[in-house]
């Protein structure tokens, strides 16, 4: 069996929680100018990235023992919130780099964690090739973990809405083994038979590549297989991380679009003639519908931050019934992050006024993104669940998607 080459050189290592949140910040005030010229133009933020491999973010769930900060839950959803509050693009693309640092936590050997923390902590990126299209469902996963005769394997099929891959050093890729049980294979972006297609055209999350990753017989040694069908056998966090970070990004959304619609109203719009005053922030008419605006994304980020800690709270103890609660709290952050999103990112036009829908000035990224990301699993399933599990207390399914 081959083995894995030694980690490179390490980048700028994050100490603790705190420095994790002022970097997000100053991050995030980086990246939000630009924004609106990137989505427009759909030029893909490479350079942001780089900035935000060397800044060390990348890695801050990196074990402690391995040399990373190992942030909580709390911290990480309040970056991933404030990088969404800026490019909520430029957010979406780091999400699966740590739900498959997460993966390699719960089933990577003690080797496979050493070498790939290794260079998680040098900066290198995940990007992910996961979903299929034109099958059943979402869970019918075609792409084949093949054997070979010297315990290797290769990887054949076609992955679709493949965030990341086209910026990844590693692309982890989802596919079934012989026994048909599900794994994840780590396969470097430039292995021969790999080809990554940037031919994402979605209205909204533009500039996050999320298209097409071909595997022809792509050679995968065995030290680079994670036996991901493990995760779900027993209490486990990998559907509440992942879906919390999704919720943390469009709280994000819905910050950044009201954040732009104060900006706008307060500098740009002008008093309907009817109100009597003298500039717009003046109408109690808008009042009154920024209040409501703000009370919605006020609830968003508080059930946000309660999820979140019940991820850490299930991740002290993991039990089946804290993974459960864990889970019914990340859904219900969901599901309000998501409403806050879409309807914010649309009520910036209302409160605003008619040259708010100028092209130029680029404000529908907003609803775009918003209206792009929250598709990416249903909201009324989660409802669903949140339902049974108060009426008749059912657990929530074990499926990685809540």
């Amino acid at each position: 069996m081959p083995s894995l080459p030694g980690p490179p050189e390490a980048a700028h290592v994050i100490a603790d929680d705190a420095e994790a949140l002022k970097v997000a910040a100053a991050l995030a005030e980086e990246f939000r100018t630009g924004a609106a010229e990137r989505d427009a133009t759909r030029r893909l933020p490479h350079a942001e990235l780089d900035r935000l491999s060397a800044s060390g973010l990348p890695a801050i769930t990196v074990p402690a023992e391995y040399g990373g900060a190992d942030v909580s839950a709390v911290s990480l959803a309040e970056v991933f919130r404030l990088l969404a509050g800026a490019d909520a693009s430029l957010a979406q693309i780091p999400q699966s780099h740590f739900v498959y640092v997460n993966v390699l936590r719960r089933q990577g050997s003690a080797a496979q964690q050493a070498f790939f923390f290794g260079e998680v902590l040098a900066g290198k990126r995940f990007g992910n090739a996961q979903s299929e299209a034109g099958t059943k469902h979402l869970q019918d996963i075609r792409t084949r973990l093949e054997p070979r005769a010297d315990g290797s394997y290769t990887l054949t099929g076609v992955k679709h809405y493949s965030t990341g891959a086209l910026f990844a050093d590693w692309i982890p890729v989802l596919a079934r083994a012989q026994d048909d049980e599900l794994h994840v294979a780590y396969v470097p972006r430039d292995a021969p038979g790999l080809t990554v297609v940037d031919d994402w055209d979605g209205m909204g999350q533009r500039t996050t590549a999320s298209g097409t990753v071909r595997l022809a017989g792509v050679p995968v040694p065995a030290d680079r297989v994670v036996p991901h069908h493990l995760t779900f056998r027993g209490p486990q966090l990998h559907g509440a991380v992942a879906q919390l970070l999704h919720a943390a990004i469009d709280a994000g959304i819905a910050s950044g679009a009201l954040a732009e619609a104060v900006a706008f109203v307060r500098t740009k719009s002008r008093p309907w003639f009817e109100s009597g005053f003298e500039t717009a922030a003046e109408d109690p008419l808008l009042i009154q519908r920024f209040g409501e605006l703000a009370l919605q994304l006020r609830g968003a980020e508080a059930l946000l931050a309660a999820a979140a800690r019940a991820v850490d709270t299930a991740s002290a103890d993991l039990t089946d019934d804290t993974a459960a609660e864990a889970s019914i709290a990340v859904a219900a952050a969901k599901v309000s992050a998501a409403n806050a999103a879409v309807e914010t990112g649309s009520a910036l036009f209302e409160v605003s006024g008619t040259r708010s829908a100028l092209h130029s000035l680029g404000l529908h990224r907003h609803w775009r993104d918003a209206r792009t990301h929250t598709l990416h699993d249903p909201a009324r399933w989660k409802v669903q669940h949140i339902g049974r599990y108060v009426l008749n207390g059912t657990p929530p399914p074990r499926h990685g998607l809540l």
